[in-house]
């Protein structure tokens, strides 16, 4: 492929590679996101491979591997376009029933669809999935229609024409403006507006200007970044591209975590398309306006998602953060001004461009605008990726498009924001999901992790477990981060074991205050929020724990002891079946028993009973 030199010559490119498509030609599109390849898509693929040339069918059906479609609850997952036909769990043994019945003949393979549980009817169309239907996928749904390592694919559905668009016909202070009044807010955790920070950046004294695309996403259970670059790569370069025409910056980088090798791939080999069309490099599009970026690969560490810590991480330095009264914005990389935004910022900028300011700011809330991509995982019946706009409820995620709580338990509580974020109760399922409403009652967005808990989560427990992953992720660098998170969990730790004292609830109190007022970074400035919004909500089992040595969701160990409720014990063997060590024990239809001292309160027992027969003590 020939540099393009020009925007007309990048617009004649689009028409061509759309031109040579066949919109009625038959494409099975198969996720190769890391959670379809955990399933096996690998093998999926091969299978497809070689059916299709087993039938010489290669000029009469596509098959394109694409980036997460974020069902991963249902992976391996295939989309058949045009009609856009839906099948979920696919094996390998299931490709030559999909060639020769659905994609030659048309015929649905029912075994194959998706089942909505609410109403056990099957589905067959993509955009009929109660998952997908109610959702706004703007940014991660070009995932299901280009293959990540195919820049024609990006280029078909208008790649690079926010770039062009740019370069050709605005001024950098109108890019700004425009970035301004969609009210961008970065969607890395801060919230911080995203045109108000690359202005700063670039009226900043100082040269080069960098500018950074955060991929360090480290909160357990969050997959967002991820999943975007490993499935459009060209969109959040394209997302930088223009920041940087913006900003005045000829030099980016890509901090991404080294655990996330398919999103390093891909992204590799985007920069080097991009590089190999004139699309980074310089005088890119013949504007004279050149860019290029470099990869640089964390190591792993928590705290370098945070700015003056990946700068450090860069630098070849320890990941320590640094004081917050010099800006980023001044003195970032190499001191020089710098304009850090995360994998989803950029990836929505090229939607502002394209499409304007006033389209994106209808959407979502006044004070956030667009949709954001949440990582929806724990105990729902539908886990993977949602994309929805800013200003939604939590009833709305949880049930319309989560399906709901499994085996019909009971909601308790929803963690949003990751391991520093709050617990929010199920009295504020209605209240809108944007960056201010999460704050007012102690949570955050963060990148955008929620984590769903039902009634037989311990929030205790889970207080102390989100609080043990910080402690061991503190840099150390600053007093009360290192030995006040270690010093509240060690609490925690007491009250877990039935050893706590009524005043310890009051101390973890004061002793979180203490720590966000004196920590040197937001890790350590938001680590208490898990303890101190579940005492708000929660304090009964706090209470439960400190006053009756007991914890009510069955949890804590050291504080239950499992019991057969003889009325309700039908002697259907199941206990005995997954006790480890024997200590369920019985006849069959006849009444149960636990021999305590074998009991080493695993809980099997308790989720093996179908009829509520084991009890918790």
């Amino acid at each position: 492929m020939k540099k393009l030199k020009s925007p007309g010559e990048l617009a004649a490119l689009q028409a061509e590679i759309r031109a040579g498509r066949d919109p009625k030609k038959p494409c099975i599109t198969i996720c190769a996101g890391t959670g379809c390849l955990a399933y096996g898509t690998q093998k999926i693929i091969e299978c497809f491979r070689q059916e299709i040339d087993k039938q010489h069918l290669q000029d009469r059906v596509q098959l394109r591997t694409s980036g997460c479609h974020g069902f991963c609850e249902r992976g391996p997952m295939v989309v058949i376009h045009p009609q856009k036909i839906f099948y979920q769990r696919i094996k390998a043994e299931d490709v030559p029933d999909i060639i020769s019945k659905t994609v030659l003949a048309g015929e649905i393979i029912d075994r194959l669809s998706y089942v909505d549980p609410a109403t056990k009817q099957k589905i067959v169309y993509e955009h009929d999935v109660p998952f997908y239907k109610r959702q706004t996928r703007y940014v991660l749904g070009m995932n299901g229609d280009i293959d990540p390592a195919c820049i024609d694919d990006y280029l078909a559905i208008g790649g690079y024409s926010g770039l062009s668009k740019a370069l050709s016909g605005m001024k950098p202070e109108a890019v700004i403006e425009e970035v301004k009044k969609a009210n961008l807010r970065g969607r890395g955790g801060g919230g911080f507006p995203t045109g108000w920070k690359w202005e700063s950046t670039r009226k900043a004294a100082g040269e080069p200007k960098y500018i950074i695309c955060n991929a360090d996403e480290g909160d357990p259970g969050a997959y967002m970044d991820r999943s975007l670059l490993e499935g459009n790569p060209h969109l959040v370069l394209e997302g930088m591209l223009i920041g940087a025409y913006a900003i005045g910056s000829s030099q980016g980088y890509i901090y991404v975590r080294n655990e996330y090798p398919l999103a390093v791939h891909n992204i590799t080999l985007a920069i080097e398309k991009a590089r190999e069309v004139g699309l980074l490099g310089e005088n890119i599009l013949g504007s004279g306006f050149s860019f290029d970026i470099k990869i640089n690969r964390g190591g792993g560490a928590f705290v370098c998602g945070e700015s003056s810590a990946l700068f450090a991480s860069i630098e070849g330095r320890s990941g320590e953060p640094r004081a917050k009264y010099v800006h980023a914005t001044d003195q970032g990389l190499y001191n020089k001004p710098t304009n850090l935004n995360n994998v989803e910022t950029w990836g929505n900028v090229p939607l502002i461009i394209n499409r304007g300011a006033d389209w994106y700011a209808s959407i979502g809330t006044a004070n956030s605008t667009g949709t954001k991509i949440f990582s929806l995982v724990g105990k729902i019946n539908n886990t993977g990726l949602v994309e929805v706009p800013m200003g939604i409820t939590l009833r709305e995620i949880v049930y319309d498009i989560g399906g709901g709580i499994p085996n019909g338990r009971k909601f308790k509580a929803v963690q949003t924001g990751g391991p520093s974020g709050g617990c929010i109760p199920e009295q504020f399922l209605d209240m809108p999901v944007d960056f201010d409403e999460l704050a007012k009652i102690g949570s955050m967005m963060g990148s955008g992790g929620m984590i769903v808990m039902d009634d037989r989560t311990c929030m205790v427990d889970v207080a102390n477990y989100f609080l043990k992953f910080l402690e061991e992720e503190s840099c150390g660098k600053c007093t009360p981060c290192r030995e006040g998170v270690l010093q509240m969990r060690l609490i925690l730790d007491r009250i877990c074991e039935g050893q706590g004292k009524e005043e310890d609830i009051n101390t973890l109190e004061w002793m979180g205050q203490a720590i966000i007022d004196g920590s040197l970074c937001a890790l350590g400035g938001s680590a208490p929020n898990p303890v101190l919004t579940t005492i708000k909500y929660f304090r009964d089992e706090y209470e439960a724990h400190i006053k009756h040595k007991k914890c009510p969701a069955g949890v804590c160990k050291a504080l239950i002891t499992y019991s057969v409720d003889a009325e309700k014990c039908t002697g259907c063997h199941a206990c005995a079946r997954v006790c480890p060590t024997q200590a369920a024990t019985g006849e069959k239809k006849k009444t149960h028993v636990v021999d305590l001292g074998k009991c080493i309160k695993c809980g099997a027992c308790f989720e093996a009973c179908k009829f509520d027969a084991i009890k918790i003590l």
